[in-house]
């Protein structure tokens, strides 16, 4: 490979909120402890954006940033390149982070008391943004079939049609399913919200991270009757691990519902911004870093190989939910029978593994764990080794069945 995945970066001390969350929990950082919880990478930075904001800093002034006509044609130019979607420069609406966006949408879009749809088990801060500032949450709970999930349209239509809902987020790819929605769910779902006035804001900032075979549809590309009727989230965070630089684009076809949201993020108190570095950091990413991360993708796909052939062949009880997009594998492990506290203490102080508890993201995720592919291969490695473990306490509750 051209790129470097398997060189082991520590990042104890260094200002992780990943990686604090170990020292918060267990008091110290343990030489053999392995995170594999927040949605951040264990890769290196990409080389191309590195250097280039190392000489971005040599050249410019950290002032206040705007949104430059070359960063909007390299946003539009990557969406046309990776998704086949030709977005016009002015439907970007510059974001420090898709949280603040759906969250600007929803405070944008609905009234208080009004409801705000899910599908869930959900990506958490969208129980936030539909329960917060007063608003309701509509649940649209996924059907779990064999190793994936599938929309309940039914439930979804009955619960469109209710008055009170006004707006749906979307969550493209899904988090923490790992769907990848095709064009006839995204068709479906389109429609009904159409049909009943609900307000579509999808958050796509996965769409870039997609395992062999998968295509991610951007909602708004579907139609212009779709774009105009939808917010789309995207961001470089998630596919180049610059979470840190806080910059999402929020791309927004309708003119009307443009300046909506722009007119709420001038009310927001703080008065939210992208930050200069931010900026360049996503435009160098996209200008850049195509083929660093079609190899990130294959370490990743290489990583779910080695943990789904490991729990099939060691833990046959556990189901692992087939993986179509994100980097994140979410796993069942209901069928070891240790309550969901115990078997997140297990991981974290015995195996010294960091996962995302499962029910973190709702009710219908307890008993899962959330396992970050995003990591040296030999990180994987290292962690499945540890999950022997689990072993002995299954010999302890058959014992005491006994």
């Amino acid at each position: 490979m051209r790129y470097d995945f398997e060189t082991v970066i520590r990042r104890e001390n260094a200002g992780s909120g990943k990686w604090d969350e170990i020292k918060r929990t267990l008091g110290c950082f343990p030489k053999d402890v392995i995170p594999f919880s927040v949605a951040d990478m264990e890769f290196d930075m990409v080389p191309e954006v590195r250097e280039g904001l190392k000489a971005f800093l040599d050249r410019s002034v950290m002032g206040y940033a705007a949104m430059t006509e070359e960063y909007r044609q390299t946003v539009v130019s990557w969406e046309a390149r990776r998704h086949g979607w030709q977005i016009q420069p002015e439907w970007i609406r510059d974001t420090p982070g898709v949280i603040n966006a759906f969250f600007t949408a929803v405070k944008a879009f609905t009234k208080p008391g009004e409801g705000v749809m899910l599908m869930t088990p959900v990506y958490y801060p969208m129980y936030a943004a539909a329960t917060r500032h007063d608003r309701v949450l509509v649940d649209n709970p996924l059907v779990q079939e064999g190793d994936t999930y599938r929309i309940d349209f039914e439930d979804f239509a009955q619960k469109a049609a209710e008055p009170n809902t006004k707006l749906l987020i979307l969550c493209s790819p899904h988090n923490p399913s790992g769907r990848v929605w095709t064009r006839e769910e995204l068709e479906r779902i389109g429609r009904i919200c159409i049909d009943n006035h609900v307000l579509v804001v999808s958050d796509e900032i996965h769409c870039d991270l997609l395992m062999p075979g998968y295509k991610h549809i951007p909602f708004g590309s579907i139609s212009e009757e779709f774009a105009m009727n939808s917010i789309i989230c995207t961001a470089p965070s998630k596919t180049f691990n610059l979470a840190g630089l806080q910059t999402s684009n929020t791309i927004i076809a309708n003119e009307e519902l443009r300046q909506r949201f722009y007119v709420e993020q001038q009310k927001d108190d703080g008065n939210p911004k992208c930050n200069i570095l931010g900026l360049e950091g996503c435009r160098l990413a996209y200008a850049y870093g195509d083929a660093w991360l079609d190899e990130c993708l294959q370490v990743i796909d290489t990583n779910r190989k080695v943990i789904t052939d490991y729990l099939a062949r060691e833990f046959p009880q556990v189901r692992v939910t087939r993986l179509e997009g994100t980097y994140l594998l979410w796993i069942d492990f209901r069928g070891l029978g240790i309550e969901c506290h115990e078997l997140a203490r297990i991981l974290k102080e015995e195996a010294h593994i960091f996962l995302d508890e499962g029910f973190i993201f709702g009710e219908a995720g307890e008993g899962f764990e959330r396992w970050n592919l995003a990591a040296p291969t030999s990180y994987i490695q290292a962690a499945l080794s540890r999950l022997e473990c689990l072993k002995k306490h299954l010999s302890g509750m058959k014992r005491e069945m006994l």
